[in-house]
């Protein structure tokens, strides 16, 4: 059994992903805003964090998340707000991973995007530059850290029935249901050789757990 908590745990991957956690027997704490959520998530299975992340410093995070095993950012400002994209995305992303190292939550697993980097080619005047920006800041912090990392790098989502198949890789961004990417994240923190590994992946035809294992 491992001590998992979800940054944005009422979100629509966080929400399909608390079930298949808890199930295997691991002991989830979801993070949310809103208080009006917790029935939501202590009904997927999470005990609920009420608590806004991107409000709290290093130590009040690293507060939230003591006797954790693991984290996963599952959180985003969704669009739109540029400022707030970069406040979430970005610094309160880059904030959660030096409180997880202050508190001994040794593994991350951060939800990113394919294609997601410094080359990633989103033009200035793009809605979607600010949380481009903000996911290339925050991925490549993560990356030198001396945390047990993840970075998944999902195509674009859907809501279709998981299929519990994806191709890892490649250079084309295709789609890919949230049910798999919740499955995906459930399968890289069962398996040790996915740290410190950058896991890009459409819909596809290998089974999830052979997939993600190196």
């Amino acid at each position: 059994m491992s001590r998992i908590l979800i940054i944005g745990g009422h979100g629509k991957v966080a929400r399909l992903l608390t079930p298949i956690l808890a199930a295997r027997g691991d002991q989830v704490s979801a993070v949310i805003r809103n208080a009006d959520q917790t029935a939501d998530v202590e009904a997927d299975g999470a005990s609920a964090l009420v608590a806004d992340v991107a409000n709290l410093d290093r130590d009040e995070l690293a507060a939230l998340f003591a006797g954790q095993d693991g984290v996963v950012w599952a959180a985003g400002a969704g669009g739109g707000d540029p400022e707030r994209t970069y406040a979430i995305d970005r610094d309160a992303a880059i904030r959660s991973m030096d409180a997880a190292e202050a508190a001994g939550a040794k593994r991350y697993v951060m939800v990113s995007y394919f294609g997601a980097g410094p080359d990633h080619g989103v033009p200035a005047d793009n809605s979607f530059f600010a949380y481009a920006e903000s996911k290339a800041a925050a991925d490549g912090y993560l990356e030198d850290t001396g945390l047990d990392w993840t970075i998944l790098g999902p195509s674009g989502l859907t809501l279709d029935p998981p299929t519990g198949r994806i191709d890892v890789g490649g250079t084309e961004s295709r789609t890919v249901a949230r049910a798999d990417v919740a499955a995906v994240i459930a399968a890289v923190l069962a398996e040790p050789s996915t740290i410190r590994r950058t896991i890009e992946f459409n819909t596809g035809s290998t089974d999830i757990v052979e997939a993600v294992r190196a």
